[in-house]
């Protein structure tokens, strides 16, 4: 009499046993299909144009990235709000890191175009709230819009290195980075050239970021039409929705915009042991910790997939390197042309065109790189480089004194060359080391990991920068002007004055000569230099660190002549 339900029972688990076994067989079928079959008939203008297009956003996107760093301080001039300006480019950082990610994993659900599509015209919206703003929190806010079009940065890099095979894929990801080089270099030089010639310059610069947005969403909606991903078509959307990792996503954001926000506000304008630092510290630090033991223990497929850490050491070393590359990169973008334009120049076109070497240096490197792995296949070594020049880089500009402006022109070469060669070949190591069939959520977490370094690290520099800068200025101006007479109580009102480069006040100022103010200028230039000093020594320190963890790269095995997706279903 129970011999039925006893048959039942067994056949159930039968059937589950089954079930898995073709799972599995399913997930062996598409790591291994990728490798030995040949797929690629050639290019055609299908493939070009949307590659081209790809490109496009990724211009627009790095013009925003560095307009947001290299002209906070001309926004301020304007609205005000000078003391949140760090704001502008948190705002994008943050966004990135808790974007990317989720934005990686839905793709895979609904595929790449609409979200591609959809969030580069949030960063048209954005832009336009830039381009109008009226006060600083307006500005913060535009970028905050604006940011939600890096949550799909990852699918660019995912995309270019699907439609063409895997051979090429370091010709891909070079492609690439010299759009976001041409970027940088457009966003100093463009823009530089609109602060100086218009009298609220940074207003023309994002509507013109807002136009270039706008055309190359249109263009991408346009030209990408790929066949429907395998999960894409056989899920419903209520199984893709409980497919995705929501706890993940929450501790992710939580954790990172707390974390982030302690480190923001150290020392400005809290001190490190106050609560406003300490409270948000901890408990990102918790949450993220919990997003570590989550993804471990109870969601093994969530956005820490656990596929990506089978096979090989690679990807766990790409996640530390990138997360050094983004601090080393932000701490440039963000203090390089605020040194230049603090010690030698004045005109803000030479402070862009400085800076502006960096991108054109990574442009060539960019495509230099994308020729040699391609033909050689070896990506460690270049990965290894690159992060040796990041450390000459940090520690030239750690040497800067007020007579370097020379040799100054000269470090930002250097990095450029570096840029060039890390990204490129980090994420063609990343990829090449993971399952294809998690291609975007492995791009998804690198990029996300080099803007979570870039936002901890521009934090970090920024608490380095003005901790010095309060300890120097006051000290170093009275040291050289009380001895030529002007007196003490009339100390504060003149390094005010000074900082702000305000000639009108510092004539006003009783017992203020032309001696007192070149004495006080000399001074107040040397505590800038011995503050950024710090920022330098700091990032070139990391940068070390990195160049030995990237000697523990394995070449990849799999760079074959394989297309993962192609755009046509032949």
């Amino acid at each position: 009499m129970h011999s039925q339900p006893d048959t039942e029972s067994g056949d159930k688990r039968e059937l589950e046993v089954v079930e898995s076994e073709n799972e599995q067989i399913n997930q062996d079928l598409d790591r291994i299909a990728t490798i030995n079959v040949n797929n690629y008939h050639g290019l055609n203008a299908k493939i070009i144009l949307v590659y081209a297009s790809i490109n496009l956003i990724a211009f627009a996107q790095l013009l925003n990235l560095v307009g947001a760093a290299a002209y906070a301080r001309d926004i301020a001039a304007v609205v005000g709000g000078s003391d949140k300006t760090v704001w502008l480019s948190q705002a994008i950082v943050i966004l990135t890191v808790v974007l990317g990610p989720p934005v990686s994993q839905a793709a895979d659900l609904w595929g790449r175009k609409w979200f591609l599509v959809i969030l580069t015209a949030c960063g048209f919206a954005g832009s336009m709230v830039v381009a109008r703003a009226t006060s600083m929190g307006m500005a913060i806010a535009g970028e905050v819009i604006c940011g939600l079009v890096y949550g799909s940065q990852p699918l660019l890099y995912a995309v270019v290195s699907e439609i063409l095979p895997r051979k090429y894929r370091p010709a891909a990801q070079g492609g690439i980075n010299a759009s976001l080089g041409l970027g940088g270099l457009t966003a100093l030089l463009a823009g530089s050239t609109m602060i100086k010639k218009y009298d609220e310059g940074f207003r023309v610069f994002w509507y013109l970021v807002a136009a270039i947005l706008a055309v190359s969403a249109i263009i991408f909606a346009i030209l990408y039409n790929p066949p429907a991903r395998p999960l894409q078509k056989s899920l419903t959307t209520g199984e893709k929705v409980q497919r995705l990792d929501w706890v993940g996503y929450f501790l992710l954001a939580a954790g990172t915009v707390s974390f982030v926000l302690a480190l923001s506000w150290a020392e400005n304008p809290y001190a490190w042991k106050s609560a406003a630092v300490l409270a948000p510290l901890l408990i990102g630090a918790a949450l993220l910790g919990a997003l570590v033991v989550h993804q471990t223990i109870f969601k093994k497929d969530g956005l820490l997939h656990n596929e990506l850490f089978r096979g090989g050491r690679n990807f766990s070393v790409a996640l530390f390197v990138i997360f050094v590359d983004g601090m080393v990169f932000f701490a440039a973008n963000n203090y390089y042309a605020y040194e230049m334009g603090a010690l030698f120049e004045t005109d803000p076109f030479r402070v862009g065109l400085r800076f502006g070497i960096t991108f054109i240096a990574s442009m060539v490197s960019s495509i230099m790189i994308a020729i040699f792995s391609s033909i050689t296949n070896h990506i460690r070594t270049p990965i290894v480089a690159s992060f040796a020049m990041f450390v000459v880089f940090n520690g030239c500009m750690a040497s800067i004194g007020l007579g370097s402006s020379t040799a100054a022109w000269v470090y930002p070469a250097i990095l450029g060359l570096g840029i060039g060669w890390s990204l490129t070949c980090l994420v063609t190591v990343a990829q090449l080391s993971t399952p294809p069939s998690l291609i975007a959520i492995t791009t998804g977490l690198l990029i996300a990991v080099r803007s979570l370094g870039g936002s901890i690290g521009l934090a970090i520099f920024t608490a380095i920068f003005n901790t010095a800068l309060t300890e120097k200025l006051g000290p170093g101006i009275a040291k050289a002007v009380i001895p030529l007479g002007l007196a003490p109580a009339n100390l504060e009102a003149f390094i005010t004055a000074l900082a702000n480069d305000d000639e009108a006040t510092l004539m006003t100022i009783p017992g203020v000569t032309p001696q007192i103010i070149g004495a006080g200028v000399e001074a107040l230039k040397t505590a800038f230099a011995g503050s950024f000093r710090g920022v330098w020594i700091a990032a070139a320190a990391l940068a070390a660190v990195a160049t030995i963890a990237s000697c523990f790269f394995a070449e990849p095995k799999t760079i074959t002549m394989h297309v993962d997706a192609p755009l046509d279903e032949e």
